[in-house]
């Protein structure tokens, strides 16, 4: 059975999201930047992911409802 494919300018996704989900996931690389990160750099790098994820499945599940 073929899939239907959505576009995001068709589901009306909010830029305010797509924006909050962008900066986590900059802010998860600069703080994992360079070589070596530093042990007490992940927790903050992973709690930047976690969020941005959070924020991802939500609107996933806004767009198949």
């Amino acid at each position: 059975m073929p899939r239907n494919r959505v576009l995001a300018a068709d589901t009306g996704l909010p830029a305010e999201t797509l924006l909050e989900i962008y900066d986590c996931l900059i802010l998860a690389l600069d703080a994992t930047d360079g070589n070596q990160p530093k042990r007490w750099q992940m927790p903050e790098a992973r709690s930047y992911l976690r969020s941005a994820l959070r924020d991802t499945r939500r609107l996933l599940g806004e767009v198949s409802a």
